[in-house]
Parts: C-alpha cells; sequence; structure tokens
C-alpha cells in the first residue's frame, strides 16, 4: 500500500486552494469518513499558514445549506457547504430544493464512500463503506441543481471548482454538486492548478434586446393602469432604487405577491403590500419582475385584453416543470441594468403624459391610505388579542429592530406589518416549500453581518423542522448570537387551509376534530435553546410581548442566543 509523503500536495490541497483563490470564505460541513483527505490538508494548511476557507462544524446538514442560503441572501456572497457521502447528500436535498426555487448559488460538496476494497490507503475500512456506495450519487439531487460532476484522477480540482462556481454565479443562479471521492482525493496532485484570472464568477450581467424595452416602455408608458409586481426584485441591491424610481415616476402601484425579498421600502407610496386583489383585475398593462407566481388562476387572473410583461433572467422560469402564464413581450436579462435600460426608455417617452401620470398618483396614493386604514383597524383590533395575533407581533418586533436588522421570515409574521427600507433585510421561504430554513438561514446571516442583529420568525411547524438543537449549538459555538420568535399556534395552519379551500363547505368546515393538524401538546421550545447555553421564555399575555422583545434583544446583544415561544393565532399561509 502505497501512502504519500506528509509533504506531497494532495488534490484535497488544490481543492481547498480553489475555494480560496475564488473567494470563499466559508465551507459550513458536516464530516464522515471521506473529509480524511480534507482534514490532513486543513491541518497541514494550518500548520503552514496558508490561506483556506474557514471550515465551520454544523452537525446537520439542512442547517448547513440553509446558512448558506442565508449568508448568500444577507451578504450577496457565496459558500460551500460539504458533507458526508450519500447519506449526507440525502439530508442536505430539501435545502437545496429551497436554494434552487430562490435562485441562491451554493456549492455543495460531498464526500463518496471509497470505490476500492484494498490496495489504496484510501480504501474502504468500514462496514457502511459497502453499504454507502450508489450508482449514481449524483442523481439523488439532479432535479435540483444547475450542475454536478465528479473528481477524477488527474483533474485539477481547482479549475473544475472553478466551472462549478461560474455555473452558480450565472444568472439564473442556483445550486451546484460536486462529488469527491475518497482516493482521488487523497492522491498526490498530479495537475497543478492553472494561475487564477481575477474577475467575478459567473458571466457577465445580460439584458433583454433594445428593441423589446422599447416596446415594453411603449405599453407602460401609454397604459391607463399600469401595475407593476414584484417577488424577488431586491434580490439585486442595485434593483432597490431603481424600481422605486420607475414607480414614483410614472405612479405605478407595486404588489409584491408571496414577497421574498426587501424590494421596496414599506413606507413608499407606491407600495401596495402583498395583497394585488382587483389591481390584478383592473390593470391594463401588467410589469413581472422576479415574480414567478404573479397571481394564481383559480383565484384571481388579469383581464384578458390587458397586456403583459414578465422581465427576469429567465423570465419562462424554465425549471418550473408547468407554468402557464401569458406574456407578451418576456424580457430575459439581469433586474438592475434591465430595469435601468427601461427607465431611460420610458423617459423619452413622456411627452403629453403629465397629465395621465398625476391623475394616477392621486387614485393611487387614495388607495394606499384606504389599504393603510385597514391595516390599522385591523391592529387596533387585536392588539390585546389573545393568542397573539401576528400583526401584533409585527408591530412589536418594528419596535425593537433597526433599520439594518435582518428578518428571516418563515411563515411566523404577516409581511404586510413589517417596516422595511434597506435592501437584503428580509427573507422569507423559498417557493419549494421545504421547512426548516428559517433557523440556519438566521445563522448564515449574521456571519454574513456580525455587526447587525437578525430576528428569525418562524412557525412552530418550521421551528421542528429546522434542526433547532443543531442549530442552536451553532449559534454559542461559533458566536453567532440571534433572536428567534417562534409564532407557536399549536397546529399546521396551512395543512387545515388548504383543506378548507378545496371544501369549503365539507365535513371539514364542520368538524372539532380535524385529523392531521393538531401540534398539541406543543414543546417546551424555549427550554432547547437553554440546553445550548441560551435564553429562552414562553410569551402569553400580549401585553408582555414588548418587554420580552427588549429582553430577549438585550440578551443578543450581550452575545447570548434568545428566543421567544410566543403562542399566536394562526397566521396566513403560517405552517
Amino acid at each position: 500500500m502505497n501512502k504519500p509523503k506528509a509533504e506531497t500536495r494532495l488534490n484535497a490541497d488544490t481543492f481547498l486552494s480553489g475555494l480560496t483563490e475564488r473567494g470563499i470564505k466559508y465551507v459550513f460541513a458536516n464530516a464522515g469518513t471521506d473529509f480524511a483527505p480534507v482534514i490532513e490538508s486543513l491541518v497541514i494548511a494550518n500548520e503552514s499558514g496558508r490561506e483556506v476557507p474557514e471550515f465551520l462544524t454544523v452537525p446537520h446538514e439542512n442547517v448547513a445549506v440553509s446558512m448558506a442560503h442565508g449568508y448568500y441572501r444577507r451578504g450577496g456572497e457565496m459558500a460551500a457547504v460539504m458533507v458526508h457521502v450519500n447519506v449526507g447528500t440525502a439530508n442536505a436535498i430539501c435545502g437545496v430544493q429551497n436554494a434552487a426555487r430562490d435562485n441562491v448559488p451554493i456549492l455543495l460538496a460531498a464526500g463518496r464512500t471509497p470505490y476500492t476494497e484494498e490496495g489504496h490507503h484510501g480504501s474502504r475500512l468500514g462496514n457502511i463503506h459497502w453499504g454507502q456506495e450508489c450508482f449514481d450519487q449524483g442523481g439523488l439531487l439532479r432535479e435540483f441543481v444547475k450542475w454536478d460532476y465528479e473528481l477524477r484522477a488527474g483533474q485539477p480540482a481547482g479549475t473544475l471548482v472553478g466551472r462549478a462556481l461560474d455555473i452558480a454565479m450565472t444568472e439564473p443562479r442556483g445550486p451546484v454538486y460536486l462529488n469527491l471521492p475518497r482516493e482521488v482525493l487523497g492522491d498526490p496532485a498530479k495537475s497543478h492548478n492553472p494561475p487564477h484570472r481575477d474577475r467575478d464568477l459567473g458571466v457577465e450581467p445580460q439584458v433583454a434586446s433594445s428593441d423589446a424595452i422599447d416596446r415594453a416602455a411603449d405599453m407602460l408608458i401609454n397604459a391607463d393602469n399600469p401595475l407593476i409586481l414584484t417577488t424577488a426584485a431586491g434580490r439585486d441591491p442595485a434593483a432597490v432604487p431603481l424600481l422605486a424610481e420607475l414607480a414614483d415616476t410614472y405612479a405605478i402601484p407595486v404588489a409584491q405577491p408571496f414577497a421574498r425579498d426587501m424590494n421596496m421600502a414599506s413606507d413608499h407610496p407606491m407600495n401596495m403590500g402583498t395583497m394585488a386583489g382587483e389591481l390584478i383585475e383592473e390593470a391594463d398593462v401588467i410589469l413581472t419582475i422576479d415574480c414567478e407566481v404573479p397571481w394564481q388562476p383559480s383565484r384571481i387572473k388579469p383581464s384578458p385584453s390587458a397586456k403583459l410583461i414578465h422581465m427576469a433572467p429567465d423570465p419562462l422560469f424554465s425549471r418550473y416543470p408547468f407554468r402557464g402564464f401569458e406574456t407578451d413581450i418576456a424580457l430575459a436579462g439581469n433586474t438592475a441594468p434591465s430595469l435601468a435600460l427601461l427607465l431611460v426608455a420610458m423617459s423619452g417617452k413622456t411627452k403629453g403624459k403629465k397629465q395621465k401620470i398625476d391623475k394616477r398618483r392621486k387614485a393611487v396614493q387614495s388607495v394606499r391610505a384606504e389599504r393603510d386604514a385597514k391595516r390599522k383597524k385591523l391592529l387596533e383590533q387585536n392588539k390585546a388579542s389573545m393568542p397573539i395575533h401576528g400583526a401584533w407581533l409585527a408591530t412589536c418586533i418594528n419596535q425593537v429592530k433597526s433599520a439594518d436588522t435582518m428578518i428571516v421570515n418563515e411563515l411566523g409574521v404577516p409581511f404586510d406589518f413589517i417596516e422595511m427600507t434597506e435592501p437584503r433585510t428580509y427573507m422569507a421561504a423559498s417557493a419549494a416549500g421545504g421547512l426548516g430554513v428559517g433557523l440556519g438561514a438566521a445563522l448564515g446571516g449574521k456571519l454574513a453581518k456580525r455587526d447587525s442583529n437578525v430576528i428569525a420568525v418562524v412557525g412552530d411547524g418550521s421551528y421542528m423542522f429546522g434542526c433547532p438543537t443543531p442549530a442552536h449549538y451553532v449559534a454559542t459555538a461559533e458566536k453567532l448570537p440571534t433572536l428567534t420568535i417562534v409564532a407557536n399556534n399549536h397546529r399546521w395552519n396551512a395543512v387545515h387551509a388548504s383543506t378548507l379551500a378545496m371544501y369549503p363547505d365539507g365535513r371539514t368546515s364542520k368538524s372539532n376534530a380535524v385529523p392531521l393538524v393538531s401540534l398539541d401538546p406543543s414543546p417546551a421550545f424555549e427550554t432547547t435553546i437553554q440546553a445550548c447555553g441560551g435564553y429562552g421564555e414562553k410569551v402569553e399575555d400580549p401585553a408582555e410581548l414588548p418587554k420580552a422583545l427588549e429582553r430577549a434583544m438585550d440578551k443578543v446583544e450581550q452575545g447570548v442566543p434568545a428566543l421567544l415561544n410566543v403562542l399566536t393565532s394562526a397566521v396566513p399561509g403560517s405552517r
């Protein structure tokens, strides 16, 4: 059995160098027997002073992938995740689905059980090395990654890492998967990484043709009742002021169905919140921006005569197997530069339009004032309600957070009551609906910007899916104090609501005992974080909520992770 000399540069070394040279600062890892060459290379690097990414031990893969998700959403930079062979990959799949549907780039690397039974210093040494072999390990998650590949003997690992990261960071962005066999990682590196060229990852930003932009500008400037719908335009911070300028200059209301980002300041006069409703039915031109589900056709749809413009890096959302939203113009391109070109095109077409724009502005402001009044009335009616109402919970959160606090909202609190002004300060659950992203994403967000606070608001079901013990362990071990609020309604509310929506007059609507909905008896969630060295408290009285939030935030400021188990009524769309 030929063992490499201690000073021999391994393929694992070139793998780590490839990550470092391309700006990967963190790897969220849950190790296994396949990690031996990587661990050896990390020890050598640390002893020699060679720069390598920081590996954080994350004892569950769902938390690890969610941390990479939140890290990107807060800081705009990619992170890597490394997991143990097929079993670690299997645990990571739900997080990968979330990242794929949320267009979040992540490099997921996984070891592969040894190929050989003997003859190599990395050959199989345990019974699991037979049981964990797959015919096609990448096939476990190929549906939800942009690219997958297995490192082969003789290939420069850094080149392969570069290709993976370039593909992940090219719009529409998303996760990629790299399989790393143990024997190959442990072999001497025969091919060294070529010199890295200092450039941004991915391809250069792209925009639609000037002709398509001009036709879209004509439609919008000549519309009587235009409407903008967006879910994730704010993913690129540069797009936020451009969207605000477009809406303000031309008095176009903006609604945010199923919003996942801070797309527009909550106090912007054209911000209509999440409820598009009659705005969709009355619009004669609709511009959707980064919005995969602008409306639900079974409930509401535009007028047949309305003109439809879809703008996104992939306006057809081609990775969705079935999606029937029609379009008159599909503008494919990066959001910020596309919006900039649209503004330029519209600015040359304003002659004779001022009176119409001014009239529309008054009408939109009236609608906004009416909606504000309804929200205020709802809050007044429910701020003393028991269980605690979601509107009151959101209002109390607004009182303790700063402008740069990141809110991670996994079906925990109504979006329309959260006050936001800064980009990258809001993250909601992905369209994939894989529960459990919130706790890890909050940790990733905190790591990306340690000098600002992160508040995760999750449903009780989402909290249990989030692997809370591993998540709270990481918060303590890595000194990432966040505030977790469990909006605890003791039930799978989405399951109950969907049944009533499908059978509004069915037996379920009249039943006091609905199967598969109750989560009683509810665990004492506040004790889980206490077991991990954090601060936990249960809140039942709405009058006590403001002080409880202040106590929790004081703990976070002191470096102690905190959790409030808040007994709430059902929030629409919550789990």
